[in-house]
């Protein structure tokens, strides 16, 4: 135990005890995780590290740094900062409205001079923050009020009506996903969430009017019956299926995929990864990296659920839903289970603002360990240290 109640104002922890109760096996199972992500960008890439391979090794080196910084630091600047962060990125997210630009049909980035990033990947863990340390300032009475709950709502609302503009359907269904499994482990009651799916549904005509473009509404339609259009918008998951089935049980070799290395697999380094894998390593394959998976959404869960203080927790149980839905959503959609909406697959599809961001809430979920012992009171905003 890092704190005991007599500590909790002026904790005297090191950082080398706080390295020493980072939960290394949890860095182990990142590590062969991305490492799984390394050997497919090779493969994808024809056996070269470059230009996916290596650019992703040195962004997971340069995650891990900045993941164990987290960790280490008192989890009261997180709750402290919260807000702060929140608003920073949603000021980004503005600023691709105003003006990001354009990359693979989509305006979701924004040129930070010297990067570019993606605002709706940091809002998911912006969110995290922003829901743990408001309902960590509430009592169980408060979370019965509808009035408590309407400053979370528009929280929610807000960047996700901007990510959905840009348009990136999967990042906003994760963001509400995500923001629906912290109100309910906050304490709201079963019927609030049976009342807003009905409005959903009720709404559903309006937005398929409204609100999704019509290439997403064709994404839904060829989910429904791909064969009706082979060589257009249902080619991605026709072929996805064509390369996991002849994976078969153990695959056909590392690097001897003829879906994936004839080009006949679209994206095959960044969405439809999976299937790479699979039709590589087969059935085997796959079940491996999901078995990897899921000791990591175990961890995440005990983690949180081990933490004494609210805001943890609730930190903790934001960071792993939003990891298994990065999961289930990928690999569901290369399976044509439902419909392709462009979600990468964690620690292993290419991409930089992706892995950093997964990066940063595992810290953030590392820190909750290191701290699972601190009491922080409900009224406390992280304010005195």
């Amino acid at each position: 135990m890092l704190y005991h109640d007599g500590l909790l104002s002026h904790p005297k922890v090191s950082i080398g005890q706080k390295l020493l109760h980072l939960h290394w096996l949890f860095v182990i199972l990142l590590t062969l995780t991305a490492s799984i992500g390394f050997a497919m960008l090779y493969s994808a890439a024809g056996g070269d590290f470059d230009p996916w391979a290596s650019r992703q090794m040195v962004r997971f080196g340069v995650g891990m740094l900045g993941m164990v910084v987290i960790a280490v630091t008192d989890i009261r600047l997180w709750l402290r900062y919260a807000y702060a962060f929140y608003f920073l990125v949603l000021a980004l997210l503005i600023g691709v409205e105003v003006a990001g630009f354009v990359g693979m049909g989509a305006q979701r980035w924004i040129s930070l001079g010297f990067f570019n990033v993606q605002p709706s990947e940091l809002m998911k863990v912006a969110m995290v923050l922003a829901l743990a340390r408001y309902f960590h300032g509430g009592s169980i009475e408060d979370v019965g009020r509808m009035m408590f709950l309407a400053p979370p709502a528009i929280m929610v609302a807000v960047p996700a009506v901007l990510i959905i503009r840009q348009p990136d359907l999967g990042t906003t269904l994760m963001l509400g996903l995500a923001s629906v499994a912290m109100f309910f482990a906050a304490g709201v009651r079963m019927w609030k969430f049976i009342l807003a799916g009905i409005l959903g549904l009720i709404s559903a005509p309006v937005a398929w009017f409204t609100i999704l473009r019509d290439y997403q509404k064709q994404r839904i339609l060829t989910f429904l019956n791909p064969e009706t259009d082979t060589l257009g918008s249902g080619y991605h998951i026709i072929q996805s299926k064509i390369a996991l089935g002849s994976g078969g049980m153990f695959g056909k070799g590392f690097m001897q995929g003829t879906q994936s290395h004839l080009n006949f697999l679209p994206e095959k380094q960044t969405d439809f990864i999976f299937t790479m894998l699979a039709e590589e390593f087969g059935l085997v394959g796959g079940l491996t990296l999901i078995a990897l998976y899921i000791l990591l959404l175990a961890y995440g869960f005990v983690i949180a659920m081990s933490s004494r203080n609210h805001f943890g927790r609730l930190v903790g149980i934001g960071v792993t839903v939003t990891f298994f839905l990065y999961i289930f959503i990928n690999i569901a959609m290369v399976m044509g289970l439902i419909p392709v909406v462009g979600v990468p697959l964690p620690l292993v599809s290419y991409g930089g603002t992706a892995m950093l961001t997964l990066l940063f809430g595992f810290g953030l979920l590392l820190c909750v360990h290191i701290h699972q012992d601190l009491t922080i009171g409900r009224r406390d905003s992280g304010d005195e240290y």
